[in-house]
């Protein structure tokens, strides 16, 4: 049971305020459905959407601070996974509560894993190596660790978006195929996290003087369980907040959904920039912590927490749609257009020609932040 003195100190009056302007904020949106749902001026409906983004960015930097937090007091790379994985867990419920929904929903999980790369890869990593290269010299990553992440990477997207449209059936899986491309991409992500949190955890860790795993280097095995034994009811409360800080987010990205299609459609712009811009505020607390990061000069959490979330979200979005595609008959369209696996390819390599370097700048950040813009592009092409 959490002491009531760790919660005090972790649910400060301006965490509990974060926290209940976003689940009022979303409750509000929610009993107004109905009188929201009417056809509304344009000046009113772009009212709301400022609003509920507005709400957003607020309890975006709540995530924030409980995550940086959380990364000092546990360290790398349990910290960062705490927020990686809250946020991409519940982008993937809602993923999941999409499809089993009424309508056709074929290509939802395409779209927004498609859009969430690129956010990463491009905007995410190109704004952090342009802010952090400019404020600091010397910029090192752990090569070991970013391989690993990039290997990763290179599997799980090729997986995702090219393979259905080669060896699929217009653009999704076959059912004999969907199995075994499930189970194998569960066990495959299943081993990631075993190697990264156990025996490998130490390639994962910034750069310093001595080798990683280096006895000198100071990372043992039993520090993590050290830390929780003794910090267990603030790290517990921390975890908490920060959960029911970040849901409400994806709630109001998903719930704001239909405005943002409906706000678009009036300004005659094309429809696949909701998924964008869905995408932009869902992953905006792992931008922001990640830019941060790179503003301090810890270039491998700009890593983890970049490429860790994008290794988590297509890890998990994958065998998750595939396994609901099963179970209620639906077709899950993955194949990706060849201008998208273009700028897919594009990034990948962008992503292993930087960070294979001794060390990053702000030239490559600068490249990263060009490549989105291309897609920018391509969007509205």
């Amino acid at each position: 049971m959490l002491r009531t003195s760790s919660l005090r100190s972790v649910l400060t009056p301006i965490a509990a305020a974060r926290i209940v302007l976003g689940w009022v904020a979303f409750l509000t949106l929610t009993l107004a459905e109905p009188v929201l749902g009417g056809h509304l001026s344009t000046f009113v409906l772009f009212a709301v959407l400022a609003a509920i983004v507005s709400v957003i960015i607020v309890c975006a930097f709540g995530v924030v601070t409980e995550a940086e937090h959380l990364a000092r007091r546990l360290g790398d790379p349990y910290g960062t996974l705490v927020l990686t994985l809250s946020i991409v867990l519940i982008e993937v419920i809602l993923i999941s509560a999409v499809m089993l929904g009424p309508g056709d929903h074929a290509t939802v999980a395409r779209d927004s894993v498609m859009a969430a790369t690129m956010i990463v890869l491009t905007l995410v990593v190109g704004a952090a190596l342009l802010i952090g290269g400019l404020r600091h010299s010397d910029l090192r990553v752990n090569p070991t660790g970013i391989s690993a992440y990039l290997s990763m990477l290179v599997v799980l997207v090729a997986v995702a978006f090219a393979f259905p449209a080669v060896i699929g059936t217009d653009g999704a899986y076959t059912r004999g195929q969907e199995v075994p491309i499930l189970v194998l991409t569960v066990v495959l992500y299943g081993f990631f996290l075993h190697r990264q949190t156990g025996a490998q955890s130490a390639d994962f860790q910034e750069v310093t003087g001595t080798e990683p795993g280096d006895p000198t280097d100071g990372s043992e095995q039993s520090g993590i369980g050290a830390v929780l034994r003794e910090h267990r009811a603030e790290i517990v409360a921390r975890i908490m907040v920060l959960l029911v800080t970040v849901a409400p987010i994806v709630l109001l990205s998903h719930d704001m959904a239909t405005f943002l299609d409906d706000g678009l459609d009036r300004l005659g712009a094309p429809l696949a920039l909701s998924g964008v811009l869905i995408a932009l505020i869902v992953f905006l607390p792992e931008g922001i912590t990640t830019v941060r990061a790179a503003w301090t000069g810890e270039t491998q959490r700009v890593s983890n927490l970049a490429h860790g979330a994008l290794v988590s979200c297509v890890g998990l979005t994958l065998p998750v749609v595939l396994a609901i595609g099963l179970l209620t008959d639906q077709t899950v369209i993955l194949a990706e257009s060849p201008a998208n696996l273009l700028l897919l390819g594009v990034s990948l390599l962008l992503s292993l020609t930087t960070f294979s370097a001794r060390r990053v700048t702000a030239i490559h950040g600068a490249a990263h932040l060009f490549v989105f813009v291309l897609y920018g592009i391509s969007v509205f092409s």
